[in-house]
């Protein structure tokens, strides 16, 4: 292996919670929906037009209508959300070391730009992604595989040589369609959620547990004899 991608929301930062009152909050109080948090969790995957789509059907806002309530969900979420603002436990001492190492690092979220700028900039950490992919910067969202795979070309490595940290089920489905290990960190759903996954070396509950320092030791190895 030979780089690293993140993505972003419940990978990097436990903030998945803060997405979901955030939706919720949306869909009932302003758009008049009877919507439980048990129904709107497992709907948060890809961009936020899609998840208005399923949510309430096809046709029901115009695109203009859809980037506007974007953009009304993402600022309260991240009014919410700011006085939290925090990587995962042991993320920073992770990303240092692999920055050390000269391990190519970069970023494939589903978010928009205005949320992955919220959380490089408040926590001063762009400097060590060379690669962005946002939901901007794509057609199909994750399962599809074209986040992942435009975070590979931009970093100059092969798909098969890069790692991917997710939290989800359908991120983990992007990295196994780009041909990408993964590491699944436990933040939004349980392990045996992954459990038809083919993918995944390791489960972990942040950046702290051993396993995740394994691979970051097993990583330099490769990269060092050429493997």
């Amino acid at each position: 292996m030979q780089a690293i991608i993140f993505d972003l929301n419940g990978t990097m930062i436990n903030d998945m919670d803060y997405h979901t009152r955030g939706w919720l909050y949306l869909l009932n109080n302003v758009l008049g929906g009877d919507f439980s948090w048990d129904e709107v969790k497992p709907q948060m995957y890809g961009k936020n037009q899609e998840v208005l789509v399923r949510m309430f059907g096809a046709g029901r806002f115009t695109d203009e209508e859809m980037e506007r309530l974007s953009i009304e969900k993402e600022r309260r979420y991240q009014q919410e959300f700011l006085p939290n603002l925090a990587l995962l436990p042991g993320l920073q001492e992770f990303l240092e070391k692999a920055y050390q190492l000269g391990i190519p690092m970069g970023i494939g979220s589903a978010a928009i730009p205005f949320n992955i700028d919220f959380v490089l900039d408040n926590l001063n950490i762009r400097h060590y992604f060379s690669a962005i992919v946002s939901a901007d910067d794509v057609i199909l969202s994750k399962p599809n595989p074209e986040t992942f795979l435009k975070v590979a070309q931009l970093l100059n490595v092969e798909p098969t040589e890069c790692l991917v940290f997710e939290d989800v089920p359908k991120g983990v489905d992007a990295a196994e369609n780009a041909g990408m290990k993964a590491v699944v960190i436990t933040t939004t759903h349980e392990a045996d959620e992954f459990s038809d996954k083919q993918n995944v070396l390791c489960f972990a509950n942040d950046f702290e547990d051993n396993d995740v320092d394994a691979l970051l030791a097993r990583f330099n190895i490769h990269r060092s004899s050429d493997v």
